[in-house]
C-alpha cells in the first residue's frame, strides 16, 4: 500500500479537504480554511501532503521561523485514522525537509507538543532518530499563556542537522 502514496506539496484546490482532514483527526485545532489556503499556497515550500488513490490521507503544515530562517516550525501533523501506524506522519516531515534540503538552509526542526499526546512525541523522536541529530525540550506556552483550559505546549528542537558535503 504504501508504494502507491505520492508525497507533495499542498495546492489550493485541497485546502477543503485538509479542513476535512483536520476535523476527522477528533484531536487537533481546526483553524480557518482561509488559513488552510494560504498554507497550501503562501507557504506550500514548508507543508506537505499524502495522497493515495486521489485522496488526501495526511497533511503536514510548517513554516520558516521569522527572522531564524535556519529553523522549520511543524505546526500541524494529521494522517487519517485509516493510514496510521505506517510513519506516515514521520515520512511527510522528511518529504518537507528534503524538499529544502538542497538550499542547506534547515538546520532545526521544531513543533510543539501536549503532554498528553504520545503519539506525536514518538513522531518528532522517530524525525530525530531519522536525521541521526538530538532532540531537545522546553515547555514553550504555559497553561496559564491560553485564554482556555489547555495543556502546556512543549516545543521539540530537533538539530543540529548536518548536511553531507
Amino acid at each position: 500500500m504504501n508504494s502507491s502514496i505520492l508525497f507533495r506539496k499542498p495546492q489550493k484546490n485541497d485546502a477543503k479537504e485538509i479542513v476535512n482532514l483536520i476535523q476527522s483527526s477528533g484531536t487537533l485545532d481546526l483553524n480557518s480554511e482561509y488559513l488552510y489556503l494560504l498554507q497550501s499556497t503562501h507557504f506550500n515550500e514548508t507543508c506537505s501532503v499524502a495522497v493515495y488513490n486521489n485522496e488526501i490521507i495526511g497533511f503536514v503544515s510548517g513554516y520558516l521561523v521569522p527572522n531564524e530562517e535556519e529553523k522549520l516550525f511543524i505546526w500541524q501533523v494529521a494522517v487519517s485514522s485509516k493510514f496510521r501506524g505506517q510513519n506516515l506522519a514521520l515520512k511527510i516531515i522528511i518529504d518537507i525537509f528534503n524538499r529544502n534540503k538542497s538550499k542547506k538552509v534547515i538546520k532545526y526542526i521544531l513543533s510543539t507538543v501536549s503532554p498528553s499526546n504520545k503519539s506525536s512525541q514518538r513522531v518528532f523522536e522517530k524525525v530525530a532518530n531519522h536525521l541521526n541529530t538530538k532532540i531537545k525540550n522546553k515547555t514553550l506556552f504555559s497553561i496559564d499563556d491560553f485564554i482556555d483550559s489547555h495543556e502546556e505546549e512543549v516545543q521539540y528542537s530537533i538539530g543540529p542537522i548536518e548536511f553531507n558535503k
